[in-house]
């Protein structure tokens, strides 16, 4: 992503990136599975006509990720 992360404005957002760099990397593939689970939903939904519930997992998918490359960035000093 080449823009300044949205949820990194936030306090929550900041006191993720202060976590410890081996706590951030498991918050961080709990959150890629998350993505990859709830795109999965997403299909699933779209394909029996479920419009609502596939946009809803797909913005669960895009939080996700959106959380996953906060937690890989490198915290500015």
């Amino acid at each position: 992503m080449g823009y300044e992360n949205p949820l990194l404005r936030l306090p929550a957002g900041q006191a993720l990136r202060r976590l410890p760099k081996a706590d951030r990397a498991r918050i961080e593939a709990v959150m890629r599975e998350l993505r990859d689970q709830a795109n999965t939903e997403a299909e699933n939904a779209w394909r029996r006509r479920k419009g609502p519930m596939a946009a809803y997992w797909r913005a669960v998918a895009t939080y996700a990720r959106h959380l996953a490359h906060a937690l890989s960035k490198k915290i500015p000093q």
